[in-house]
Formats: structure tokens, C-alpha cells, sequence
């Protein structure tokens, strides 16, 4: 049978594709056994088309593959899965950077979706942060002149980080990540990044590009969490939803499904931030280690989640239901 015919899909967990960065880390624990002798590793993309799929019927195949062939079921939209979720591991600065929303990624690349994303901090030791826009007063000229004379740090908004900050970066923010958090990133499916300023690396920039998808006041900032129950709503946005959970017996659980329910039609992605959990499906059961994720489809059948001890688990769902 083809994956289009099936009418559900039980819930399955996906592996891990890691990605080298030249302001990456080579030491990713305790969130991944992994090493790198000759690149660092600067981000874990764990939707990516490229992620092999490790339990279940579709075992073996790629996140990609999986969506060419049951799109219907895993909420795919011009042939792509609807978020790309990631950890980043800043071990250097990340270039200075903005990402086009939609109508200037048609426009500049012909793409067709832009990058609004958010941040999850995960870890943060003393005095991380981020540059997140531009300070008050300073305009698409002064940007120019920045790259130019290489100043352009000092009209960025730094922003500090602690460990459970929600960040939003909607697109058109000029941004940078600096050392010293790990970070969920959500974002729409894109990996369209425009570099204004590299710090002397070498990379190829996009300057005509950047500042044409450059907006001058955002939204980007940091976002207040909402807590009620068992649920604590980290972001909502038009591209996606955020939530956190505290797993620590049934009660948790019946409100994660319950939240899952209330969002028919779109698929959900399971983060474990501290802890494990397991997911009994149809046919069988798999583990959620810290830093796995799980896809739930929208049509998925039943499926029920369970912590032995204290888990924390982030919820990703596309857009508004």
C-alpha cells in the first residue's frame, strides 16, 4: 500500500542531521553523542527533509521522501514539511544577518516562503545574548555605512538571554547570535539567510538582497510566557505555535493531548528539553531521549505519551488551527 492511501499515521521519532558551521562547537553534550575532529557542528536540524525517520512504517526514510509520499498526513504545503526546527550551538558569532518574509523571498529569490522563526533558550551561561534589530534612530542609511566601516555591531540591539527565554524574529529583523546559549529554533520551512556583515570569515554576503528585505522596526523581541495548568504557551504567531510541559505524571500527559486535540489538522512536533519519555503507538512503543523529537501527524490514531520522572517537553504546531 502507498503512503497516500493510508487514512493515519502513528506518531514516529526522527534522527538527528547534523550540520558543520565555521562558529560552531565540537562538543555538543549533554544534548548529542557527537564529535567532530575537523568542523565544528553548529546546528542539529531535527526536521529537516534530510532526517531519517527511525521508527515504524516509514523507517528508513527521510523526512523529504515521507512527505513526497504522504503529504496529505504530515500537513506538507508546496511539497515541504511546515516548520524546520533546529538546535544551534554558537561556539563563535553567527554572521549578522536578516531573512526575507515571504513576498521579498518571491521577489529576491524566487522562494516561496520567507524565515520568521523564534528562539527557545535551552542553556545560557552569564552574559549570553543576542542582537536582535536596530536601535532607535538609526536608519536603511547608517546600516550601509556600518558594513562598510565595519561598525555595524554597534547599532544592533543586544539583548541577554537566561535559560527559558522565549525570543520572536520575525522576518526582516537584522540579527546576530553571539557564544554562550543553545537554542531551539523554530522556524518557517527556509533556510534563506541574507549575510550583512561576517566579521572577516571569508563567506559570500548578500548585500543587495539584505537590505532590500531589511526592515527598520519589527516585532522581534522578546515574548512573555503564559501559564495556565499544566500548559505554559510560549509563543503564538502566524506561522506557528509554542508550548512547554512539565511531564510528570498522567495528568500532564492528558493535557498535552487534550492541547493537541484542541488544534485539529496540523501536525505536531514533540521536543524533549530535559528528561525522557515514552510514546506507545500502534504496534509498539519508542523512546524520546533528551534533544529527540517526534513528529505526530495530523491524522495519527491513538498514540499515548508517559514519563516515568520529571520531563520537560516542547510542543510545536504550525500556525492557527
Amino acid at each position: 500500500m502507498r503512503m497516500e492511501e493510508l487514512s493515519k499515521l502513528p506518531p514516529f521519532r526522527l534522527r538527528p542531521w547534523f550540520s558543520p558551521r565555521p562558529w560552531g562547537s565540537r562538543d555538543l553534550s549533554p544534548w548529542y553523542d557527537v564529535s567532530r575532529e575537523q568542523e565544528p557542528i553548529g546546528e542539529a536540524w531535527l526536521t529537516g527533509d534530510q532526517c531519517v525517520i527511525d521508527t515504524g512504517v516509514l523507517s528508513g526514510r527521510t523526512l523529504g521522501q515521507a512527505v513526497t509520499e504522504a503529504a496529505n498526513l504530515l500537513g506538507a504545503e508546496s511539497g515541504r514539511f511546515p516548520l524546520l526546527v533546529k538546535v544551534l550551538f554558537p561556539f563563535d558569532k553567527l554572521s549578522v544577518q536578516v531573512h526575507p518574509d515571504d513576498q521579498k523571498a518571491q521577489q529576491l529569490s524566487g522562494e516561496p516562503t520567507g524565515k520568521t522563526e523564534c528562539w527557545y533558550v535551552l542553556d545560557a551561561r552569564p552574559g549570553a545574548s543576542v542582537a536582535l534589530g536596530l536601535n532607535p534612530g538609526v536608519t536603511a542609511a547608517d546600516v550601509r555605512r556600518g558594513i562598510d566601516d565595519g561598525t555595524l555591531e554597534d547599532l544592533l540591539r543586544i539583548v541577554p538571554l537566561e535559560k527559558g527565554d522565549m525570543l520572536y524574529v520575525d522576518a526582516g529583523t537584522v540579527h546576530a547570535i553571539y557564544p554562550g546559549a543553545v537554542l531551539l529554533e523554530t522556524q518557517q520551512n527556509s533556510d534563506l539567510t541574507y549575510r550583512l556583515y561576517d566579521f572577516g570569515r571569508g563567506r559570500e554576503l548578500h548585500l543587495d538582497e539584505g537590505l532590500a528585505a531589511m526592515r527598520i522596526k519589527t516585532a522581534a523581541g522578546k515574548v512573555k510566557p503564559q501559564t495556565s495548568n499544566c500548559n505554559t504557551a510560549l509563543i503564538e504567531s502566524e506561522y506557528f505555535r509554542i508550548d512547554s510541559f512539565c511531564l510528570e505524571g498522567a495528568q500532564e500527559a492528558v493535557a498535552l493531548a487534550e492541547h493537541l486535540t484542541a488544534r485539529p489538522g496540523v501536525p505536531a512536533i514533540l521536543f524533549v528539553a530535559t528528561g525522557e519519555c515514552s510514546l506507545q503507538v500502534e504496534g509498539g512503543q519508542f523512546l524520546l531521549h533528551q534533544g529527540q523529537v517526534a513528529v505526530v501527524p495530523q491524522r495519527s490514531g491513538n498514540w499515548k505519551l508517559q514519563a516515568e520522572e520529571a520531563c520537560q517537553l516542547i510542543c510545536m504546531t504550525p500556525g492557527r488551527p
